[in-house]
């Protein structure tokens, strides 16, 4: 690489990690999540808005020319993003309300997910499907983007809010998890799937099996495993330098992935669910000076390389966004609502929570990355698929921000002993 070559790529991380770090902090000041002004950096120097210009078009050639190294460092933040949010999940999961959180999670997440697989065959047209899409495959695609609900940004709208502590914050993230990693695996299984409508039974049937046995295993035995390397005596690595400790982790789930033809994106999810089995504290200064590493550089960069794809112009079907984004929201809202009914909520109760589970966020982008480099995407799709992500998170913290400003319960006091207690929790002043 020549110093020219060098300069150009450095110019460009250097602008998009600027606009990306700029309007995210604006967007987090109008109470909207951060992702969003980050997406937008990468829309305004993509060529829908600054590529237009007459003056841009060296920066449209620099980009252009720098594809593959802005493709190692959205690879890289992706993989990052996808570490710390299993390293999050291991966190933010709770066995309280566990009867609460069981509904909201089958109920509300099990029928759009199943009316996506039901109706999927007659939905899927032509227009959503990519080069390597086929009908299998789309459909999982159309009942995860139906289904999916975000836990970093909707923890992040949490935080933001000073809500994380409440009940209603626990009740959501904990069945934000249980849909996420049961359709990670869905969503593994459609990148396994892609572009195999030719290929023979034995060797699909390998891919399904490797990609849902990876999955299951490290979910179960391999973070077991993990767990014993890292406490283990011998282990000098993890003593003197947890932070190279964790990302050889990392590293390594990534290669024997990449071996088994398995998708990275899963492996670097389930290497952050395992370094943080039970034994988070013994990485927690190494997992915190990751994620400040992480989202300061590489998130941000990723997601506005993800706007920088999106092409407004040609690459928008307002018939196709606007019917899907209708139509996941009213599906995902009542059945959401049902569960908590069934859950025994009513009300107030049950439109914060249908709103809010209906966030996107994060990994409704990560999904229409995935299926749009896995070429089973349309770009069109891809586009509403990242549009519906940011809008439903909007949706989620305006709503949120408006009860608090109007001094409404995110959730009414549980029939308890302990109702006083859960009462002053949920109160907006908390």
């Amino acid at each position: 690489m020549s110093n020219s070559d060098l300069t150009s790529i450095l110019f460009v991380l250097l602008l998009l990690v600027g606009l990306a770090q700029l309007l995210g902090y604006l967007f987090v000041r109008l109470r909207q999540p951060k992702v969003v002004g980050e997406i937008l950096a990468g829309i305004l120097l993509g060529p829908a808005l600054v590529g237009r210009l007459p003056f841009a078009s060296g920066l449209m050639e620099a980009i252009e020319h720098q594809g593959n190294i802005l493709s190692f460092v959205y690879w890289l933040g992706l993989l990052l993003l996808m570490f710390l949010s299993g390293a999050e999940t291991r966190q933010l999961f709770s066995r309280e309300e566990r009867r609460e959180v069981a509904w909201l999670a089958i109920v509300g997440t099990g029928i759009p997910f199943i009316l996506g697989l039901a109706l999927g065959p007659w939905l899927v047209q032509p227009a959503l499907a990519g080069p390597n899409g086929n009908r299998i495959s789309l459909t999982i695609i159309l009942a995860v983007g139906v289904a999916v609900t975000s836990v970093p940004v909707v923890s992040k709208i949490f935080a933001d809010l000073k809500i994380l502590h409440t009940r209603f914050a626990r009740l959501v993230l904990g069945v934000a998890v249980l849909e996420d990693i049961v359709l990670w695996l869905a969503l593994a299984v459609a990148t396994a799937l892609a572009g195999k409508t030719a290929l023979n039974p034995r060797e699909m049937s390998y891919h399904l099996i490797t990609t849902i046995g990876f999955f299951g295993l490290g979910l179960t035995i391999l973070p077991r495993i993990v767990k014993r390397v890292n406490t283990s005596r011998f282990n000098i690595f993890a003593k003197h330098s947890p932070l190279a400790y964790a990302i050889a982790v990392l590293l390594g789930y990534c290669v024997v992935a990449g071996a088994l033809d398995v998708s990275l994106v899963f492996a670097a999810f389930l290497a952050g669910f395992a370094v943080a089995h039970r034994r988070r504290k013994l990485f927690s200064e190494a997992l915190d000076a990751i994620g400040k590493v992480s989202f300061a550089f590489f998130v941000p960069v990723y997601f506005a390389i993800v706007g920088l794809k999106l092409d407004l112009i040609r690459g928008l079907s307002l018939w196709m966004m606007a019917g899907f984004i209708i139509g996941s929201c009213v599906v995902k809202i009542l059945s959401v609502s049902l569960a908590g009914r069934f859950a025994g909520f009513r009300g107030l109760d049950l439109i914060n929570l249908a709103i809010t589970t209906n966030a996107r966020g994060g990994p409704g982008i990560v999904l229409a990355s995935v299926a749009f480099d896995a070429g089973i995407i349309s770009p069109k799709f891809y586009t509403t698929l990242v549009l519906a992500a940011v809008l439903t998170s909007q949706a989620a913290g305006a709503w949120l921000d408006f009860v608090l400003r109007k001094g409404w319960p995110l959730l009414k006091p549980a029939v308890t002993s302990e109702s006083a207690i859960t009462s002053a929790e949920e109160s907006p002043s908390a």
